[in-house]
């Protein structure tokens, strides 16, 4: 089981990559399944608009794609960060980068784990469990 994080021509670099992997590995335990070999690939917006049109036919950028495959129960995968996209986002709703991409690291990890926010009402549980993660992530910082 590998949990890593790769950088591909950008100058952020994670913090706290240790804390994240825990909440990585908890969410996925936490969903009764078994945390594979799962890679986070930090990128900026061009890359995310290549992978958006080759693999998903769409035409605009986002703030992360998540490719999965379940072997039985273990999730493995690549989930792509842009992180053009994820500082827009951090500027637009007032929080940090630091939280903002704490956020779509834990959103790819719960569509790895089947989650989807295709309707009003997913959405809405996605986002929950979204803030649920980011409160452990701070209490994990805080050493609570």
């Amino acid at each position: 089981m590998k949990i890593r994080f790769f950088y591909d021509g950008v100058k952020f670099r994670l913090r706290s990559g240790k804390i994240i992997k825990d909440i990585i590995k908890k969410i996925i335990l936490k969903e009764k399944k078994i945390p594979g070999d799962l890679f986070f690939i930090i990128t900026g917006n061009r890359r995310i608009l290549e992978i958006n049109r080759e693999f998903l036919k769409h035409n605009y950028f986002t703030d992360v794609i998540s490719f999965s495959e379940h072997d039985g129960n273990v999730i493995n995968g690549e989930i792509y960060i842009s992180i053009d996209t994820v500082r827009e986002n951090a500027n637009n709703y007032k929080v940090s980068l630091t939280e903002e991409v704490a956020r779509v690291i834990i959103h790819g990890t719960l569509h790895a784990c089947g989650y989807n926010d295709d309707s009003v009402k997913r959405k809405k549980e996605m986002t929950r469990l979204e803030n649920l993660w980011l409160k452990e992530i701070n209490r994990a910082k805080n050493g609570l």
